[in-house]
């Protein structure tokens, strides 16, 4: 095992000492007002960003800045195969980026408007160089082109909804051919996604972003029209994710369980001995998941907080 490995793993290991854990964000849900939350974030890792007197949205951000901030810091001790697996782990910052800069296009097409600036710092400097690309377009279509000829690939479509969609179902493509570990993971996010656009929301997908669904899903699983058929389709990287869940209208409580079980997975993954890629994904998957907790743990305690002893199950931002 190479001195880039050594290095990167027990930088991974380190970060443990990043997360909140279930006591601390018990604690912080507990919180009676938002302020009384964000002191308590004061003096936790979370600090970096989070300022008393944010809104609930503002420090929410700040949670997720901190997070990438710490992925950063993570693939900078890696060696060329980690810092892949970093980079393929921390898309959704990416494409959080991406619809920031969507959102805020002028009808005119003269550039984005305020109100669109992205996550920072980038996660590696080939994000970031991507990310200049597609913050230079200035329209949908633009935006779209820049895309299709990216590693993204084509979206389908220049809506908001089919660049999201393209771009999450193509990340998940990618972080399940580069990242073994979290291949299951991978398969049932767009699972979840699938379920709630196409049998939630009624929305049909771009056949392009069908097709790579198809690949984690299975071609019979995209093609069901009806929820009991989506979830007999599956195989089983995703139908894990489905157990007790019914009912589409139920899909959200999924979202919980998918988040929970990346961090007992990334639990574990750190936990094994050795070195090498897995205690770094067991890293970012853990630090992710503390952060999905604790900014649903910040929402509330903005709302008058709740038991010590609580269990987020809320959806929330990227990942």
């Amino acid at each position: 095992m190479g001195v880039g490995w050594v290095a990167g793993t027990t930088r991974a290991r380190a970060l443990r000492t990043r997360c909140l854990g279930r006591e601390g964000i018990g604690e912080l849900a507990s919180s009676g007002t938002l302020d009384e939350a964000l002191r308590h974030l004061a003096a936790t890792a979370y600090r970096r960003d989070v300022t008393v007197g944010a809104t609930t949205a503002e420090a929410q951000r700040a949670i997720s800045s901190t997070l990438l901030w710490h992925l950063r810091v993570l693939a900078g001790w890696q060696p060329s195969a980690g810092a892949r697996a970093v980079r393929a782990l921390a898309a959704g910052f990416e494409i959080s980026n991406v619809m920031h800069h969507l959102s805020g296009m002028a009808p005119d097409g003269h550039g984005p408007g305020p109100g669109a600036e992205p996550f920072h710092p980038r996660p590696t400097a080939r994000a970031g160089d991507r990310l200049a690309r597609l913050s230079r377009t200035r329209t949908a279509a633009e935006l779209r082109t820049a895309l299709a000829s990216s590693s993204w690939g084509d979206p389908g479509g220049d809506s908001p909804a089919a660049i999201a969609s393209g771009m999450r179902i193509s990340a998940a493509v990618r972080l399940a051919d580069a990242v073994p570990d979290a291949a299951r993971w991978a398969a049932a996010r767009v699972a979840l996604q699938f379920g709630r656009e196409t049998l939630v929301l009624g929305r049909r997908l771009p056949d392009v972003s069908l097709r790579r669904a198809a690949r984690l899903l299975g071609p019979r699983a995209v093609a069901s029209g009806a929820y009991a058929d989506f979830r007999q389709a599956l195989p089983p990287t995703a139908s894990w994710l489905f157990d007790d869940v019914d009912e589409a209208a139920d899909l959200w409580r999924a979202e919980g369980r998918w988040w929970h079980a990346v961090g007992q997975d990334g639990r574990e993954l750190l936990r094994r001995s050795g070195f090498g890629p897995r205690p770094v994904v067991g890293a970012v998957a853990l630090l992710s998941a503390d952060a999905w907790r604790t900014r649903g743990a910040l929402e509330l305690a903005a709302r008058g907080g709740g038991p010590k002893h609580w269990t987020v199950e809320v959806p929330d931002g990227p990942g």
